[in-house]
């Protein structure tokens, strides 16, 4: 396991993060046994950096991860994530702050972040989307900080929008935040036009997030595939989404079969372009199994991708639009 540092003032995390999402059961039945010991092999491949949230299962994401980090004797950096109090997702240009991201509000529920992860300070607390509406008043932020200040939290970032991530590039030249969760992969490639480079030049830490797509660039799945009804997948790949994606994965294994990478899937080609991008501390992999801890932590240690391949990769971008508000 290769690590890097998270922005300037960041600790070392490893480069390939543990993705807590599938543990709260919302991918599909997920068994607590099968949780554990994805966590707990990952854990030994030298993963040291989880990210979690209070959405994932109501906290049980959170309680199954301080379960194990308890028995632990390494150094993990844990994040989680705070929603915005019941309201439209993302919050529209219309809501306003007090209502969404109030500091009683943020106060309890860090209070509950702390409870179900056993900790007396949340290593990096994440609010879980955002508006641009708020950037010019950001008293969230604000109150997070004041938190800092008491010792209930370490970091501070934000998740982006998935449909304006752009909008924390404000708040990172403000310096209003040490982190952020952001969307890049094969297929969304739009942050390396600007957030990435402010990331870089601010000292901004970045973690990557869908750096498979969900899943669809594991290359695993057919035309025919479906998902079960209480997996989310099944509304973010419905109607033509998943024919379409299929068949562009198609094209990116094309590619990656002519630079003669043999020992590579598709999943590791798309985590590993994921890295490429600069000053990315890590990229978060979704495990919800042993193997599949198995899997994720050996591409850290893979050969570097070629330039050549990397650069011809920059012609999957699909601007497609957003696809989570479902069909």
């Amino acid at each position: 396991m290769q690590y890097r540092q998270l922005g300037h003032l960041g600790p070392r995390v490893s480069e390939i993060g543990f993705g807590g999402w599938a543990l709260g059961g919302q991918w599909g039945a997920q068994d607590d046994a099968d949780s554990i010991a994805a966590l707990n092999r990952a854990i030994d491949l030298g993963v040291n950096f989880i990210d979690t949230a209070a959405g994932y299962g109501d906290g049980r994401s959170e309680r199954l991860i301080a379960e194990v980090a308890k028995q632990r004797s390494e150094q993990l950096f844990i994040a989680t994530k705070t929603p915005p109090a019941d309201g439209p997702w993302p919050p529209s240009p219309y809501c306003a702050w007090q209502d969404r991201y109030s500091a009683n509000y943020l106060r309890e529920n860090i209070e509950q972040r702390l409870r179900n992860l056993q900790v007396e300070r949340i290593d990096l607390l994440q609010l879980h989307t955002w508006t641009r509406v708020w950037n010019d008043d950001p008293q969230p932020l604000l109150v997070l900080r004041k938190l800092r200040e008491e010792g209930k939290i370490g970091m501070i970032g934000i998740s982006t929008p998935e449909q304006d991530q752009n909008c924390v590039i404000q708040l990172m030249r403000d310096g209003l935040v040490d982190c952020v969760q952001v969307i890049f992969n094969l297929f969304d490639q739009e942050p390396a036009a600007q957030l990435l480079p402010v990331a870089e030049e601010t000292g901004t830490g970045v973690i990557v997030r869908v750096a498979l797509d969900e899943g669809m660039l594991t290359g695993k799945f057919t035309a025919e595939h479906r998902f079960a009804d209480d997996d989310f997948r099944q509304q973010y790949f419905a109607g033509d989404r998943l024919p379409r994606s299929v068949d562009r994965v198609a094209e990116i294994a094309n590619d990656m079969h002519r630079f003669g990478l043999q020992d590579y899937s598709v999943a590791d080609l798309a985590i590993k372009f994921a890295l490429s991008a600069s000053g990315v501390g890590s990229v978060i992999t979704g495990i919800r199994s042993a193997e599949q801890a198995e899997l994720n932590a050996a591409v850290s240690d893979k050969p570097a991708v070629p330039d050549t391949l990397l650069h011809l990769l920059r012609r999957h971008n699909w601007r497609r639009g957003v696809w989570y508000a479902g069909k």
